[in-house]
């Protein structure tokens, strides 16, 4: 794994007390669409990324930004959004206002989601975001964020996550087997990456800002999942 995790740390640590408690607080809150690569996990619990839905590379590591994390609401109509209000997990829950025109009956949904960054394997370098509005994106997402939290209110050295794609399911009664995703936790790195003691690839990786941007990183090709 490289050293590319440094780029999180452009806007300096938080108040460490304020996000745990914003976690906690906001613990019950379920992020919006953006411009970036958006990570799936779909209905036949693969996960995958992109327009072509790419799929992951299985027991590849992801960093976690932990600046990332925000909640709010988004509107969809016709398989697209129409309209979203986000902010940050550290700040309350805004409040959305009316259902823009063209949303559908399910009108604001509550949302959480949060950045990665790939670290290991043929996705090396891409970074990707995260959001959902179900219950068990929801929960996982919960679960994470408040691992983290809890992390750097012991280790403010080590706030970053990295982790793997991982899934689980259980039997509902209408719907027969749910599958959920699940951010496995490996272990927790520094703002540098890992420590040259952490890792056996003592190589000097190149820094973030020498790393080609993500939309300029040529993906390999693979199976695409269909959706």
């Amino acid at each position: 794994m490289t050293n590319e995790v440094s780029a999180f740390s452009a806007a300096g640590l938080p108040n460490i007390k304020s996000m745990v408690s914003a976690y906690r607080r906001n613990m019950s809150a379920i992020a919006k669409p953006s411009m970036q690569v958006l990570l799936k996990f779909d209905k036949t619990s693969a996960w995958t990324f992109g327009p072509d839905a790419e799929e992951v590379e299985a027991g590849s590591e992801w960093a976690v930004n932990p600046y990332s994390f925000s909640h709010g609401f988004i509107a969809w109509g016709e398989g697209s959004p129409v309209g979203e209000v986000m902010v940050s997990m550290t700040e309350d829950l805004p409040d959305p206002g009316p259902t823009p025109a063209g949303a559908d009956q399910k009108g604001w949904q509550r949302q959480v989601g949060f950045n990665l960054k790939c670290v290991s394997g043929q996705d090396e370098g891409l970074e990707v975001r995260y959001a959902h509005t179900s219950m068990g994106a929801h929960r996982a997402v919960q679960t994470l964020g408040l691992t983290i939290a809890e992390q750097i209110d012991r280790d403010q050295t080590k706030p970053v996550a990295i982790i793997t794609l991982d899934k689980d399911s259980y039997k509902h009664n209408s719907y027969g087997r749910v599958f959920v995703p699940v951010f496995k936790l490996v272990r927790f790195v520094g703002l540098e990456g890992p420590a040259v003691e952490d890792t056996a690839e003592a190589k000097s990786p190149p820094k973030v800002s020498e790393v080609i941007p993500t939309a300029d990183v040529e993906v390999r090709r693979r199976r695409r999942i269909g959706v």
